[in-house]
């Protein structure tokens, strides 16, 4: 099916990625060359902001019967092929290989047995014109996986100069080498709680961590996120809004406590996660940070703090901090189209490696 491609030495993908945040959809065109190790360069990227009636869509989308969220599918392929075309004519790009998809995650239950994001590869193949490959979650999972996180073969092939892989998105995860093995996992909610907290002040987000620098430590509402992670730290699994919604979400609904406290709260709380999850595994260590949360200079401060001199964090140029994703979900794509694994089950806990993928179009 891929013999156009299998053998090619370059690739030019465009990758799209939407984040449990919702901060937008984070489109790039980004070229791959292999002669002995993956080399890439982010040519062009952007993150389309969302219209409010798709905010208000993508938050509701879980609540939806079965044959709205089949057409909000639809819709959303549609959305994304218009996108990627305006993207395209725009930054005059020519010789694209093919669209690697993520989609947006609605339902994220791999216990169940599934992961649910929409973005329909075929609409967006019908209306791009382009090859299209999309659905990376779901054949990890029936291996017995989580479907998650993805983005550590990346990490693997891409990053192997740092010692620990941090992504700071909606979601803190980790990757790093451990035993000659790449091991990564979900750690704690970082930009979609803060993001949800910021919303309360009628902002988009808390720019700098300036309202949670102006908050006190609360250590009630630290002492209760500390007994609903307790649930994750011993097992590891994929985070999702599922499980925020149901043991966070709470705890930053307090009305007695000021919003700044609970943000400086939650701040705090995120950073003491990661730190102790970084070093529990790896001493010494030189920490490649990307994702939005890279920005927020004050939970970098508290981040670094907490590590003391164990951890050294580099923050990349703003393309890599901000397109990372993407351009993994572009890298997954065409290790998809060369047969090669692009899936790790010393990473999801599935049964096998896997290569992982549902193509249109080729």
């Amino acid at each position: 099916m891929f013999k156009s491609m299998d053998s090619k030495q370059k690739y030019k993908v465009i990758g799209i990625m939407s984040g449990t945040s919702l901060d937008g959809v984070d489109i790039a065109c980004c070229t791959f060359s292999n002669n002995k190790k993956w080399k890439f360069t982010i040519d062009k990227a952007e993150t389309l902001a969302y219209p409010a009636n798709w905010l208000k869509k993508l938050k509701e989308a879980h609540t939806l019967p079965a044959e709205r969220l089949a057409a909000l599918d639809v819709s959303y392929g549609k959305f994304l092929a218009e996108r990627s075309n305006d993207f395209i004519k725009r930054n005059k790009i020519r010789n694209v290989d093919f669209i690697s998809s993520h989609g947006h995650t609605i339902f994220h239950q791999p216990e169940n047995g599934f992961s649910h994001q929409i973005g329909n590869g075929n609409v967006i193949h019908a209306g791009t014109g382009l090859p299209v490959i999309y659905d990376f979650r779901s054949l990890d999972i029936a291996h017995g996986g989580q479907g998650a996180p993805l983005v550590p073969i990346g990490d693997k092939f891409l990053f192997n100069d740092y010692d620990v892989c941090l992504n700071l998105g909606g979601i803190a995860n980790l990757s790093l080498e451990k035993k000659k093995k790449r091991i990564a996992f979900d750690v704690c909610y970082v930009n979609m709680g803060l993001n949800y907290l910021a919303s309360k002040a009628g902002k988009k987000y808390d720019h700098n961590g300036t309202l949670a620098s102006s908050g006190e430590l609360n250590k009630k509402i630290e002492a209760e996120l500390d007994r609903a992670y307790l649930k994750v730290r011993s097992k590891r699994p994929s985070l999702a809004r599922e499980f925020f919604e149901t043991n966070i979400q709470p705890i930053l609904d307090r009305e007695d406590i000021s919003l700044q406290d609970i943000l400086r709260t939650f701040t705090e709380s995120s950073a003491k996660e990661i730190a102790e999850a970084i070093l529990d595994l790896r001493k010494k260590a030189t920490v490649l940070c990307t994702g939005g949360g890279a920005f927020n200079s004050f939970f970098m401060y508290r981040l670094i703090e907490r590590c003391g001199n164990e951890a050294t964090f580099i923050i990349p140029d703003d393309e890599v901090v901000n397109f990372k994703e993407a351009l993994v979900f572009a890298f997954l794509g065409v290790l998809r189209v060369r047969g090669e694994v692009n899936c790790l089950k010393s990473v999801t806990g599935a049964s096998k490696d896997s290569s992982g993928g549902v193509s249109v179009g080729f």
